[in-house]
């Protein structure tokens, strides 16, 4: 293999890797390790709209709403994103919370199933969650309304800061969402997150195994037993 080529797989199996990763956790796991490391992601309000049965992880892509001015035609709101997604991203759209409207409905789910997306995530409201579901896409909003966006909300941009239940969330970032809610991690603290968040799960697993063994409870749950995981020494938190 060229040197060239070399440097290119290199980044592309590091991100496959970490991707793995990220999808063997679960949304809990990476919200602690948020909390110990000081930092934002855990949002609240958003619920799957059907039940995975797995968590929907990947890289951000986001897509900002905002209500239709004008009579002219325009173009439906994230089809451009959709159109040239890449396998694994998860499309997020920032409709500031509206419920009154979906923005999200089957003829898209279809789309980005075909692209290869791992899921969507609204701060608002979606639609045709039936469909979604029949393709396999996971779907997280506030709630699902028939109301369709056609003639009431456009996309204002894409790939640009959005907030998502008040956290901002850039495209890059990553997220994991699953039945008990939506984390987004920083791009810039991925690994340090995912890494803390990796022995997080390795610490409940033995706690959940000394419950199975007959242990007490209240003695599991003891620090002095199961030491809370903190960040490496020398670390920043």
């Amino acid at each position: 293999m060229l040197e060239a080529e070399v440097a290119t797989a290199a980044p592309e199996a590091f991100e496959a890797q970490l991707m793995d990763r990220l999808r063997a956790l679960d949304s809990c796991a990476v919200s602690d390790a948020l909390d110990t490391l000081g930092l934002q992601g855990a949002v609240t309000g958003l619920t799957a709209r059907w039940t995975p049965r797995e968590p929907a992880a990947g890289r951000v892509r986001t897509v900002k709403a905002a209500p239709k001015s004008g009579s002219g035609p325009t173009t439906h709101i994230a089809t451009p994103l959709v159109a040239k997604a890449d396998p694994g991203d998860v499309v997020v759209i920032d409709n500031h919370g509206r419920t009154d409207v979906s923005c999200w409905g089957g003829l898209l789910a279809e789309a980005a199933k075909q692209r290869g997306i791992a899921g969507v995530i609204i701060d608002g409201a979606c639609r045709d969650v039936q469909e979604s579901e029949a393709v396999g896409l996971p779907l997280f909003a506030r709630t699902a309304v028939p109301v369709s966006a056609r003639g009431r909300i456009v996309q204002e941009s894409m790939d640009q800061p959005i907030q998502v239940c008040g956290v901002p969330v850039f495209s890059g970032d990553l997220v994991i969402a699953d039945w008990n809610g939506v984390v987004f991690v920083p791009a810039a603290e991925a690994e340090r997150v995912i890494e803390l968040a990796e022995r997080i799960a390795e610490r409940e697993a033995g706690m959940s195994e000394a419950v199975r063994s007959g242990m007490n409870v209240a003695e599991v749950m003891h620090d002095s037993r199961f030491p809370a995981v903190v960040a490496e020494a020398g670390a920043p938190a």
